[in-house]
């Protein structure tokens, strides 16, 4: 394995994935496979500069996005709002059609698809999407109308929900279809475009990595937006999983901080914890993906002083372009980057894609902070490191102790640019003891799209209760959605819940299994989360079946990954040989990251590449 990291292009990613394969150089043979990971859907949806869709909605439930689920933005602060839907309430077409619980009650007449038709073309939108109530149980009026505008307009996008996602609760389901209809229009367009600059450079078509933590061609993720929504953290996710199971490790929270977020993530028996659905940039999309939790902590965000005079760190960053004030770039405020420079954590030698730290200018940036509050800088600097520390440290907690995971049973898991340098704070702040910083640690995110299985998935409503699903039934249910979908390695999960529960558990599930063994499988999974049961009956809520091809993967799980890095730079040494051992307090500069071993920590090298940190017994 060769690694190299170059400086992002937020003006144009698609530049700097270029300039990446570059700076492999030709002499590594030509690239036979391409894997891509992209906040492109992010970006569309925190920015809102995705594509004008129109809505087709059941009359009567054209309010949904509005309502949502009544539930309030903040439950103590009122001035805090959801963020505007994505679909404006002018561009809302009601269409007089219904199916209630004994089936169609309105049907869909010619002369309304005449009628929603006509008002939905003088619109002029880039997308339609197309939403009624109970489709999952039978789609055949969303199909209907959406073939009648496919032949009136050739050209238009249409976005059926029940063929991005055939399950219950009607707001998810509208909410996660216009938000694939939002973002294909320009997925479509990074694609098509980073494709050609990939042509052009003699490079393979690109496969994409979906939210779920597997990949898909560029043509094929571009027909399904919205599941790459957390395309780019998956990625370090599934890397640092296959890092684990080299090391023998099974379970392990993980932190990827890069230079304007960190993401806390969650894997469990050598595998990411894979959760069905959530919230991006304030937009639920209920498909499945890597649990990742997401908070504005990273080596760009900027340290400040508030109203009241209290230190504050964050939401801001200087990001990529201008930087940190010690990449010499045109940042001028402090950061989190030049406060660990300050505390003399990061070398001040070269750095990986080009940049040079300026000791001197981080230095003079916090001393202004400090000069504001009144404190040293050496102390204005530790302050600001703890603070990012504290937000990263509650993002973990969410991840693990939420779901009922003692982090003191897990290893910590820290790359990224910063990952490294801040692992040994959080493993303390979360009482753990074991820390692993991986070979590649500054580009694991890499590492993981290399090695990911390519995946398709198929879905399909299940109302039943456990006790009327017989063995036979769920096999028939199990084939039916394998015959969708191709691939060696197949895995079905279940959700279900206690009738007249909101929500549900996902558990693993095989053909012929019997209701009785998914209901038992059920209540295991509850009384582990949440410490008890219920004497209620038990229901399934929808089937998924995941079918893989393992690509790269199966080379990577007791294999060295490459040869061991270089620990150059504030430790004057070669390359650590397996077994090697430091003490801290220590830096140590890696090609792309730097290692902090805080006092109280011990790091041996290991035989796969990178090191393993033990908090010392007292």
């Amino acid at each position: 394995m060769h690694a190299r990291k170059v400086l992002s292009t937020p003006e144009d990613q698609g530049v700097g994935v270029v300039a990446a394969l570059e700076a492999l150089g030709s002499s590594l043979g030509p690239v036979t496979r391409l894997v891509h990971g992209t906040t492109v859907v992010t970006n569309l949806l925190l920015e809102r500069t995705g594509a004008r869709v129109v809505l087709c909605a059941t009359a009567g439930a054209t309010d949904l996005l509005e309502l949502r689920r009544q539930d309030r933005a903040s439950l103590y602060d009122l001035s805090v709002q959801h963020p505007a839907p994505l679909v404006a309430a002018a561009d809302v077409i009601a269409v007089d059609e219904r199916r209630g619980v004994r089936g169609v009650e309105r049907a869909l007449t010619d002369a309304q698809v005449e009628l929603v038709m006509r008002a939905v073309l003088a619109l002029r939108p880039e997308v339609v999407v197309i939403s009624f109530l109970h489709a999952y149980a039978d789609d055949a009026h969303e199909r209907r109308l959406a073939q009648a505008l496919r032949e009136a307009s050739p050209d238009l996008t249409v976005v059926v929900a029940t063929a991005v996602l055939p399950e219950i609760r009607e707001y998810e389901r509208t909410a996660t279809a216009v938000a694939e209809g939002y973002a294909r229009p320009g997925v479509g367009r990074y694609l098509d475009r980073l494709g050609e600059r990939l042509r052009r450079a003699g490079f393979p078509a690109p496969a994409v990595m979906t939210s779920g933590g597997g990949m898909r061609n560029a043509a094929d993720a571009a027909q399904h937006a919205a599941s790459l929504a957390l395309s780019g953290p998956a990625g370090g996710v599934v890397g640092a999983a296959a890092v684990l199971r080299a090391a023998g490790i099974a379970d392990a929270l993980t932190i990827d901080i890069g230079g304007t977020s960190a993401d806390a993530g969650l894997i469990l028996a050598g595998e990411p914890l894979v959760e069905p659905g959530g919230s991006v940039a304030g937009v639920p999309i209920a498909l499945p993906r890597v649990l990742v939790e997401t908070v504005s902590a990273g080596g760009g965000s900027i340290a400040w002083v508030d109203e009241g005079g209290a230190l504050r760190v964050g939401p801001r960053s200087a990001g990529a372009r201008p930087g940190p004030v010690a990449f010499g770039r045109g940042g001028t405020e402090p950061t989190v980057t030049d406060a660990q420079v300050v505390l003399g954590r990061i070398g001040s030698g070269g750095w990986s894609g080009g940049v040079a730290l300026d000791r001197e200018a981080a230095h003079a940036a916090v001393a202004r902070l400090a000069a504001r509050l009144g404190a040293t800088v050496e102390r204005t600097a530790a302050a600001v490191v703890r603070a990012a520390d504290a937000e990263m440290a509650r993002a973990l907690r969410r991840v693990s102790v939420d779901r009922g995971v003692d982090p003191r049973d897990c290893a910590l898991v820290g790359f990224g640019g910063g990952g490294p340098l801040h692992a040994c704070a959080l493993a303390d702040a979360l009482a753990m003891r074991t820390v692993l910083v991986p070979p590649f640690a500054g580009v694991l995110s890499a590492v993981g799209l290399a090695i990911a299985p390519e995946r398709r998935e198929a879905a399909a409503s299940l109302l039943v209760r456990t006790a009327a699903l017989d063995s036979h039934a769920f096999r028939a249910a199990c084939d039916a959605l394998a015959a969708r979908v191709s691939g060696h390695e197949r895995r079905w999960q279940v959700r279900v819940r206690y009738e007249g529960q909101g929500h549900e558990l996902e558990v693993a599930a095989a053909p012929g299994d019997s209701g009785r063994e998914i209901a038992d499988r059920f209540e295991q999974t509850h009384r582990t989360l949440y410490g008890f049961t219920l004497p209620r009956a038990v229901e399934c809520v929808a089937l998924r079946h995941v079918a893989s091809d393992p690509g790269a993967r199966a080379a990577f799980r007791r294999d060295p990954l490459g040869p061991p890095f270089d620990a150059r730079g504030l430790v004057d040494r070669g390359g650590p040989a397996p077994g090697d051992v430091l003490r801290g307090p220590l830096a140590v500069t890696l090609p792309d990251a730097t290692l902090w071993v805080a006092e109280g920590w011990t790091a041996r090298a290991l035989a796969i590449g990178g090191w393993r940190l033990d908090r010392d017994t007292p």
